[in-house]
């Protein structure tokens, strides 16, 4: 699909767990249910939110204080991944969720979503919610997990097609968006619904927002703003 210019300037890329998917809790209970088959013990909200980071292996050596084997990690992954997928569905949408979407779709903002949950669970998730319409794509993850989204991202927004990525907004829950935003040349505006604490997700020098709303808002504000000549000193 190919934009024009007009449309180009709002195109916002959403990420799903966290974000547009309010399953923050749902991610709390499988890891605990993960970290109780291996022994270990429960960890809070709060304490998830000041140690999460990607990769996700990462996130286990804060919780160790050593990096798992890679035996562990492919126990403590398939373990977290059973239980999440067994609890997702009764995970439901971010507040203002829906509508968001379906007003920026009839207001001729393009919108895509690129996840790190697996393409084919993220698929029929997005599905059952009834908002893959207001897509122009939809990217899961494929292959390994635990990774990050920079390259992810960068293919994404290159397979959109006329979506230029100085013109693109990230909006996410972690500080791995803005991270992945950075290194596809586009912009990210984070949220403080999902894994991350604020004073973590401040860290990554992008704009925080306590809701949606605030976070569209603020990637239409960035989305106008002008855009470093790619010629000088950007990576």
């Amino acid at each position: 699909m190919v934009l024009g210019r007009e449309e180009q300037s709002a195109h916002i890329v959403w990420d799903w767990n966290g974000t547009l998917l309010h399953d923050i809790h749902t991610v709390i209970e499988a890891t605990n249910a993960a970290f109780g088959e291996l022994g270990m013990p429960s960890i809070t909200l709060e304490r998830y939110r000041e140690l999460f980071c990607v990769p996700v292996p990462r996130f286990y050596e804060r919780l160790l204080g050593r990096m798992p084997t890679d035996d562990e990690w492919q126990v403590m992954d398939e373990t977290f991944h059973r239980h999440y997928w067994a609890l997702a569905p009764q995970a439901g949408l971010a507040e203002g969720a829906a509508e968001l979407l379906a007003a920026g779709r009839s207001a001729g903002r393009t919108q895509s979503l690129c996840s790190l949950a697996p393409h084919d669970r993220l698929l029929p998730l997005v599905r059952t919610y009834g908002i893959e319409e207001h897509f122009v794509r939809v990217d899961g993850a494929v292959g390994p997990s635990g990774g990050g989204k920079a390259a992810q991202m960068v293919r994404h927004l290159a397979a959109l097609g006329g979506v230029e990525p100085r013109r693109t907004v990230v909006i996410g829950d972690a500080v791995d968006d803005a991270s992945a935003a950075a290194h596809a040349g586009a912009r990210a505006v984070l949220f403080t619904g999902g894994s991350h604490s604020r004073a973590s997700l401040e860290e990554a020098g992008v704009p925080v927002v306590d809701t949606l709303h605030e976070a569209v808002r603020t990637a239409e504000l960035l989305a106008a703003e002008p855009w470093p000549d790619p010629s000088g000193a950007r990576e």
